[in-house]
């Protein structure tokens, strides 16, 4: 994997030098890397392909899902709490969780 400094969105990039992956097919992001790659050879402004870049992005990463995960959880964590607490308000052991 080259790094490329792009003069576009002035941001550093990485070009993949080719679509396989560690297993021999396809990286798994190619398919966004290429969509991504079109619409910025093509657009008028880089901010034209930003979902594009988004959806690339989140490919690798896998930053908004994780990010989603932690919220699931941390709700669950809470709702959890709030049960265990009107559990010992009430004194019914039928709010607790083991």
């Amino acid at each position: 994997v080259k790094k490329k400094k792009s003069p576009q969105i002035g941001i550093r990039e990485r070009e993949m030098a080719s679509g396989w992956g560690i297993t021999g097919n396809k990286g798994r992001c190619y398919d966004f890397w290429m969509d991504f790659s079109e619409c910025m050879s093509h657009c008028r402004e880089p901010k034209d392909c930003s979902l594009l870049r988004e959806d690339y992005l989140e490919c690798l990463h896998h930053s908004k899902e994780f990010q989603r995960r932690n919220r699931i959880y941390k709700e669950e964590q809470r709702k959890l709490r709030a049960a265990s607490r009107k559990g010992e308000e009430t004194g019914d052991a039928t709010h607790t969780h083991h």
